[in-house]
């Protein structure tokens, strides 16, 4: 049907606007287009949202990424018709297996336009598939009295869909015809009123607590594994239960439990060390295993889940699944916050884990996190490993460290001890891409609520260069430690690395770049570190805008490196530790 005239399309757009607004939606990020220009402009006149202007569609919808993930709230994004929105595919899949809320605003020529070569026109109703939590293709505006409610509601509809039972994207798709806007300036609505749209996740069964319950009471040696992505209301109940049952804690640094003010008695930090020793593979075995949040960075940890013949028990959102190829022996779907802490109320009286099981790990955990520690603080060539170390001890509490995927996520992991100051750690572990990370740390420091820091390799950094320039468009303040070691150095762990013939070039991939340029191109500032004093005095000084400290290293000699501190951290858990503290 054709367009009423351009009132019919802005009436849509404003009346969608608003009712996002008005349900907890408070940033939208855009990047420029035609066909899109009834919904850019319903944003930029309503003076209640803040807009994200953005020149590239992959980081547009990475950036939007990251401030979802920062505030916990849904970020809209807006895009023109045609391939434009194809760029969105990569974060719209980060999202999904990460449970970050998006609404995705894709716009279109209308239906008859579509399969007859009009230009700038592609399939685009679904084209996310299954990576959506809700998918709708909107009607083409006209002139019936019921549609700005329509669009309205599909807006309410399309916040709650984002944010549950399990938080994801929603993908709208919005067809419009010519005109798309009307003469003279559009006038600046008033702003409506917010209603913030709690998250749709329930509380769990009754049922299903009691039969954990039961499960729980007869545990001689439980285990509590905390993943990526638990929400900060868990933190305080997961630590609650790990102390009722007597188990062991095993944080992920992206769980939010192995830092912070909460009860880190049972909290392990250095278990991937630990697990890596073939010993670990009976004495570390459990019987029960309760899971929350996904699967977890270290690949030793999930060695052991996937191997363990034990009772697993999964506390996940309803609809999230992130546990690999392991059986699930009862789920407790709901709120993991509330499952915790109801599980840790009804085990009061619970004879306990076997003795020296969780002293054992606690032995263990202390030795390998004491040997790597000494290992990374070795004089020599520049470690990967030692930036972790160093960024504990000297950013300020409330500090946020987003750290890149491949090599520095594994760091984080290794080097990031249990700590009572309060820092923040995210990373892109849905899909464990590597693109798209500059642009999620620029949409985390856009949140605010204190510094920002992002740890990326070369190869990463060069992936979403383009990203940058929101830093200099936005004025946002990021710290940039850019680990270059001309390559992919974690292929260097990896069985290619023994095809010395075709490893370098295919793998290894050097890519020669003087990043400093582009640093400058974007307005940044860019030092180049040689030492870890330089470093400590970089992070000292209190910097704003981008900030690029680059340090390059040795692919080669850190792997050996690292190697020799999993090593030691091994012998040292097993061979010292384990003397004393062998579990039953």
């Amino acid at each position: 049907m054709a367009s009423d005239g351009p009132l019919a399309v802005e009436a849509a757009s404003a009346a969608f606007v608003d009712s996002l607004v008005a349900h907890g939606v408070a940033h939208v990020c855009i990047t420029p287009g035609s066909r899109s220009t009834p919904l850019t402009i319903a944003f930029a006149m309503q003076p209640a949202i803040r807009p994200w202007l953005h020149l590239d569609e992959r980081a547009s919808a990475f950036f939007a990424l990251g401030l979802a993930k920062a505030t916990g709230r849904p970020v809209a994004l807006v895009c023109t018709s045609g391939t434009a929105a194809a760029n969105y595919y990569p974060a719209v899949t980060e999202a999904h297996l990460s449970g970050v809320p998006l609404i995705v605003c894709t716009t279109d020529r209308p239906p008859r336009l579509r399969d007859v070569g009009a230009e700038q026109t592609m399939p685009q109703a679904g084209m996310f598939g299954t990576t959506t939590r809700f998918a709708q293709d909107l009607p083409t505006p006209h002139g019936a009295a019921f549609e700005p409610g329509f669009f309205a509601t599909v807006a309410l509809r399309a916040v709650r869909e984002s944010l549950g039972p399990y938080p994801g994207p929603v993908h709208l798709n919005f067809p419009f015809e010519e005109p798309l806007i009307g003469p003279g300036a559009s006038q600046q609505r008033p702003a409506p009123v917010t209603r913030t749209v709690d998250s749709g996740t329930p509380a769990p069964l009754a049922a299903d607590i009691q039969a954990a319950v039961g499960v729980l009471k007869g545990a001689r040696r439980p285990l509590i594994v905390a993943g990526p992505e638990v929400s900060a209301a868990a933190v305080a109940p997961i630590a609650a239960l790990a102390a009722a049952l007597g188990a062991p804690l095993l944080a992920d640094p992206l769980s939010g439990l192995r830092v912070g003010s909460h009860d880190r008695s049972h909290v392990m930090a250095s278990y991937d060390a630990v697990l890596r020793d073939r010993r670990a593979a009976g004495d570390c075995e459990p019987d029960v295993v309760v899971r929350f949040g996904g699967r977890p960075t270290s690949k030793a940890l999930n060695g052991l889940l996937d191997d363990a013949r034990a009772v697993h028990i999964l506390c996940e959102p309803w609809g999230s699944w992130r546990v690999g190829s392991v059986a699930m022996d009862q789920v407790l779907p709901g709120d993991p916050a509330v499952s915790a802490a109801a599980l840790a109320s009804a085990l009061p009286d619970r004879p306990g884990a076997d003795a020296g099981w969780l002293d054992a790990w606690k032995a263990r955990d202390a030795a390998a996190q004491a040997a790597m520690r000494h290992s990374a603080l070795q004089p020599g060539p520049l470690f990967e490993g030692r930036v972790f170390i160093e960024l504990q001890e000297a950013l300020p509490a409330g500090a946020t460290v987003v750290a890149g995927n491949s090599m520095p996520v594994r760091d984080l992991d290794s080097f990031t001890v249990s700590d009572a100051k309060p820092l923040r750690f995210i990373s892109n572990r849905g899909a464990n891409g590597i693109d798209g990370v500059n642009s999620t740390a620029l949409g985390v420091a856009a949140a605010g609520g204190g510094p920002t820091v992002l740890v990326i390799g070369d190869l990463s950094f060069y992936h979403d260069l383009t990203g940058l320039w929101a830093a200099k468009r936005h004025q946002l303040d990021l710290t940039v430690i850019l680990i270059n070691n001309n390559g992919g150095g974690i292929f260097h762990y990896l069985p290619q690395a023994a095809h010395e013939d075709i490893f370098e070039t295919w793998f290894g991939t050097p890519g020669d770049i003087e990043f400093e340029h582009a640093v400058r191109l974007f307005g940044g500032e860019y030092e180049r570190i040689d030492s870890w004093d330089a470093l400590q005095a970089a992070l000292a000084r209190n910097a704003k805008g981008l900030r690029v400290l680059e340090l390059r290293t040795d692919r080669v000699a850190n792997t050996a490196w690292h190697r020799a501190a999993w090593q030691r951290a091994a012998s040292a858990a097993w061979d010292e530790a384990g003397v004393a503290h062998a579990t039953v």
